[in-house]
């Protein structure tokens, strides 16, 4: 049997070569002349028309930009009540506190107050017993840039042409070392009906597209750190190739909790050293890094078809000109020495964009203060942007100095740093870099805040384990 689809591409490749098909089938659907040849179709452009965050330096992208810019830190000493936060049963969680080789963490801060994440509102209620944490904040930053947007359609054509992509590296580990707890206990009729729903990734996006009925693409990208842009990028593509006219997309995390930060403890990647002094852990680029600081939070955008945000009479923030990925190919954990997987990150957005390097002004580096991977991405950039780097023309940062390494969320929190820059024509700081590098120029990051009015381009770096790379490229709309 011949499925009709494989028969017209038969049917349309025979055209291509001047010969004509016959069909014996009396269906009509089955071609009997020659196919005329598909149109060309032009990648619809995309722009970004909402922003929505969750961070630890707040939730609200407003408090969180204007402490980023401020140079404030929302990195502190990890308590015993932080690894608490979602446990059912506690003890094997204090227990390993004392045993934790790092004690510093990015923490959401919780609360009612402005600038704090509710959890009564997102997480507590009897509705939300399906919703951890990670799925919460995205629930949170969702609502926030959904209504930043003024997207919130009624029209059930609206709601098919609107999707939704948010992806998570983890999930939440909390519940699985909960449920591991309780079977060591024998106490399996404690296990929630809701422990695989809780855990799934791809429930962020599912929560998220119930709230609001939206039925477009629903998907949820999973590649550890670099998760958040991935998660961007595939929504762009989504929109591009007429899949939808809206995507709510970005990237979620929450694993604060003993399993993660000793999982990352034994594997050498978390900062040990600055657990007295909790603000100066996160130092990329300097040469006292010795590890990240692990960090939760969430960070979402909406994004649309031009034509569609202009003719509604959107605000927008920023344009989606390019979106590159690679891989490694090399190691689980390590990137190549040269950087070449990075490289060819940024080499594949820039192509895609049409920009030459020179033409950036800003780039949120992925540099997440680890000796290894701050090198290798320091030397990919200098050999994508060359003088363009080295004469400082490039004014170039990473955001982790202040918010740490929130794994699946940082792509998206970090792009939405970028969307930011070219909005205001801020570039947010590094912090901590006190003694750059050997490897580093000087000049080539900034420790306060640079007004460069205006910053037209903008390139965000994520890179994961596994040597999954992305690069996304954003611009103002001319």
């Amino acid at each position: 049997m011949v499925f009709p689809s494989v028969r017209l591409l038969f049917a349309n490749s025979c055209y291509r070569f001047g010969r004509h098909v016959s069909s014996s089938s009396s269906s009509s659907f089955y071609a009997t002349e020659a196919l005329d040849p598909p149109p060309v179709v032009q990648a619809r452009r995309v722009v970004v028309t909402g922003l929505g965050m969750v961070t630890p330096l707040g939730c609200g992208v407003k408090s969180t930009w204007k402490r980023l810019i401020d140079g404030e830190c929302g990195i502190r000493k990890l308590s015993r009540e932080d690894l608490q936060m979602n446990a059912f049963d506690s003890e094997i969680q204090l227990l390993t506190y004392d045993q934790l080789t790092s004690k510093v963490a990015a923490v959401v801060p919780c609360g009612t107050e402005p600038g704090e994440f509710n959890e009564e509102l997102w997480l507590n209620s009897k509705e939300h017993r399906s919703i951890s944490r990670f799925i919460g904040y995205a629930l949170c930053a969702a609502d926030e840039a959904l209504k930043d947007a003024n997207w919130v359609p009624s029209l059930q054509e609206q709601k098919e042409k609107t999707g939704v992509s948010i992806g998570g590296g983890i999930g939440s580990i909390s519940d699985v070392l909960n449920a591991a707890q309780l079977i060591c206990d024998k106490k399996l009729r404690r296990l929630s009906p809701f422990f695989i729903p809780r855990i799934l990734i791809n429930m962020a996006s599912g929560h998220v597209s119930m709230k609001y009925g939206f039925q477009g693409p629903n998907h949820a990208a999973v590649t550890a750190c670099a998760t958040g842009a991935h998660s961007i990028g595939d929504a762009v593509r989504m929109i591009q190739f007429g899949d939808s006219d809206v995507m709510v997309a970005g990237g979620t995390e929450s694993s604060i909790d003993a399993l993660s930060i000793v999982g990352f403890c034994r594997s050498r990647a978390l900062s040990t050293k600055y657990n007295s002094t909790p603000s100066e852990a996160s130092r990329p680029f300097d040469s006292g890094r010795d590890g990240f600081v692990i960090g939760e939070g969430c960070g979402v955008m909406v994004l649309e078809e031009l034509d569609h945000a202009l003719k509604r009479g959107a605000r927008i923030y920023a344009e989606v000109r390019g979106y590159g990925t690679s891989g490694d190919a090399h190691h689980i954990t390590q990137p190549h020495a040269s950087g070449r997987g990075a490289a060819l990150a940024m080499t594949r957005a820039l192509k895609q964009s049409g920009f030459h390097p020179c033409q950036v002004d800003y780039l949120n580096a992925h540099a997440t203060s680890t000796p290894l991977g701050d090198a290798v991405e320091a030397t990919a950039i200098k050999s994508v942007f060359t003088d363009h780097a080295l004469s400082g023309a490039l004014t170039f940062s990473s955001t982790k100095g202040a918010i740490g390494h929130l794994l699946g969320a940082a792509g998206a929190v970090e792009a939405i740093f970028s969307v930011l820059a070219i909005h205001t024509g801020v570039a947010p700081p590094s912090l901590n870099l006190r003694e750059p590098d050997p490897i580093f120029d000087e000049n080539f990051m900034p420790l306060t805040s640079q007004r460069q009015v205006p910053i037209r381009v903008a390139l965000s770096n994520s890179f994961g384990f596994g040597g999954t790379n992305a690069s996304l490229l954003f611009a103002s709309v001319a």
